[in-house]
């Protein structure tokens, strides 16, 4: 009888996953178009179970850097990325993706993701205090923005935009350190939610600059943006199995990934990124701030430039594995053989899909799962090329897998300090607490307080009169740029992807105006 080989490879699944760029092709556009962004990306289930915290992936997204007038500082990266996605550190994921802000301090000295949400501890915080909340309708849960469960290739709209909040400063903690005043602010066009959502503190970044004085005037606090920007789709995990039949044949399995679909196979990923210069918000605002008439707080499309898609683009997924203590390899996959990089129309981009290797499955379409290794002897011209199951020889072991979401211990909760003395209870909560339970199966505790008093801006270097005179400004938005209008510039295509329902609150009587909910604790909920 012939012998059987053993299968390869067919391990935890910490040693072999799927992971790369998609990266758009996208105009570049002339440098004035520097205070604030907008688009809009498709929001999916990306696998069709979750894989439990290794996993880690970002839908189409982007990197806000700041513009310079010369060449790029060295050694020196601090952006905004974050956007939809999930991440190695979310407590509580579906196979829904949540929002986070992402705001990265000089060489990932520092992370902001949300207001509380960051690096560090509470006794050494890096970034927990980076954020502050500005909308009075919206609550921003600790691990991110939830979308409703179950969304499945609606819009999502976002972008950032430069808001003179607060005012310039020459010092920083005492320290001959100037802080701008450049609040980038956090928009959102959703189905059940427009407007403001939460900015960074101009603090978060001039504070390495109090560190390391020659950023000073290097940050996002002081500089624009660079309007030429990447989009790519960045995944760094994906589960995959690798197995070898009796002829030493190398074929592998990833788990089932998913993009969405229209009903003739094409994905929209990303649609009307649009860049922004001074006179299409900021400048408003600045002159309300200065007297003059209010500000509508709709984007102006006079200051607006949307960016074209060109044809093309690549992919850089590759099958990654590592065994015996052997250096890691990696090899592409091809992904040219399912995907055809398509635009609709010029603002708009996404991929046509093969009908002989990719299956249908209601608003997705379901990505090859087997691949054959080809060339394996060549590392240059090696490559994964899809192949049906059936031709995939038992003996490797491949069909016999399951992707369920493995058992985990249960994530802790987030907890913010309760001492007396600290800045959550010190002048502390007007209202609360209130209790909020979200798709994710996580419940949110959350308290009003008034806007200058909250945690971030406590912690932000402001003085007293700095804080009254930014509550006096937040005052106006509250009362000018109202939940039920338009802000962000519309789509011109596809349907707006709803928010978790959960998170659209109303503030107490007598609150509705100066007050913001901060959430103080997120844990998973009790069953």
């Amino acid at each position: 009888m012939k012998k059987t080989m053993k299968p390869q490879g067919l391990v935890s699944g910490q040693n072999e996953y799927l992971a790369g760029y998609l990266i758009l092709p996208i105009e570049k556009v002339d440098r004035s178009y520097n205070a604030g962004f907008s688009m809009y990306i498709a929001a999916w289930p990306l696998l069709s179970n979750y894989p439990g915290h290794q996993f880690q992936t970002g839908l189409p997204g982007t990197w806000m850097f700041a513009q310079w007038d010369g060449p790029a500082p060295k050694d020196m990266y601090s952006d905004v990325e974050g956007g939809l996605g999930w991440w190695r550190d979310t407590r509580f994921p579906t196979t829904t993706p949540k929002f986070i802000m992402g705001g990265v301090a000089p060489n990932f000295s520092e992370i902001a993701n949300g207001p509380a949400h960051g690096w560090g501890t509470w006794e050494n915080p890096r970034g927990l205090y980076g954020v502050a909340q500005l909308s009075p309708w919206l609550l921003f849960p600790i691990d991110g923005i939830n979308l409703k469960q179950g969304t499945c290739g609606e819009l999502f709209g976002y972008g950032y935009f430069n808001l003179p909040l607060t005012d310039p400063k020459p010092t920083t903690k005492g320290k001959p350190v100037p802080t701008g005043n450049q609040c980038w602010t956090l928009f959102f066009n959703s189905n059940n939610f427009k407007g403001p959502v939460a900015f960074f503190s101009p603090y978060f970044w001039s504070h390495s600059a109090e560190k390391d004085p020659k950023l000073a005037g290097l940050l996002l606090d002081t500089r624009p943006v660079d309007p030429n920007r990447q989009v790519q789709m960045e995944t760094q995990y994906i589960p995959c199995r690798m197995g070898t039949d009796s002829k030493g044949q190398s074929y592998a399995r990833i788990a089932p990934t998913s993009f969405p679909r229209s009903t003739d196979s094409h994905s929209t990923l990303v649609h009307q990124d649009t860049v922004y210069n001074s006179t299409a918000l900021h400048d408003s605002v600045a002159a309300w701030f200065s007297g003059g008439a209010p500000s509508s707080g709709r984007v102006s499309a006079q200051g607006a430039f949307v960016r074209t898609f060109r044809s093309g683009g690549r992919a850089t997924w590759q099958i990654h594995s590592k065994s015996g203590g052997k250096e890691e390899k990696k090899v592409n996959i091809a992904w040219t053989a399912f995907a055809t990089p398509t635009t609709p129309d010029p603002h708009t981009y996404g991929y046509q899909w093969s009908a002989e290797t990719t299956k249908n499955q209601g608003k997705l379409v379901t990505l090859p799962e087997y691949f054959m290794l080809e060339n394996g002897d060549d590392e240059k011209k090696a490559r994964w090329v899809p192949v049906a199951a059936e031709r995939v020889p038992a003996e490797t072991g491949l069909h016999a897998l399951t992707w369920e979401t493995p058992k985990e211990r249960p994530q802790p909760a987030y907890d913010t300090p309760e001492a007396p003395q600290s800045s959550w209870k010190k002048p502390g909560p007007a209202a609360g607490p209130f209790k909020a339970f979200l798709g994710d199966g996580s419940v949110v505790t959350y308290y009003w307080y008034r806007f200058a008093d909250q945690p971030a801006l406590l912690n932000a270097d402001l003085t007293d009169a700095e804080r009254e005179k930014l509550q006096a400004r937040v005052e106006k938005l509250h009362r000018s740029w109202t939940k039920d209008r338009e802000y962000l510039p519309p789509p011109k295509t596809g349907k707006l992807a709803d928010l978790d329902p959960a998170q659209l609150v109303k503030p107490p009587k007598g609150l509705e105006i100066g007050y913001v909910p901060i959430a103080t604790r997120q844990e998973l909920a009790k069953r």
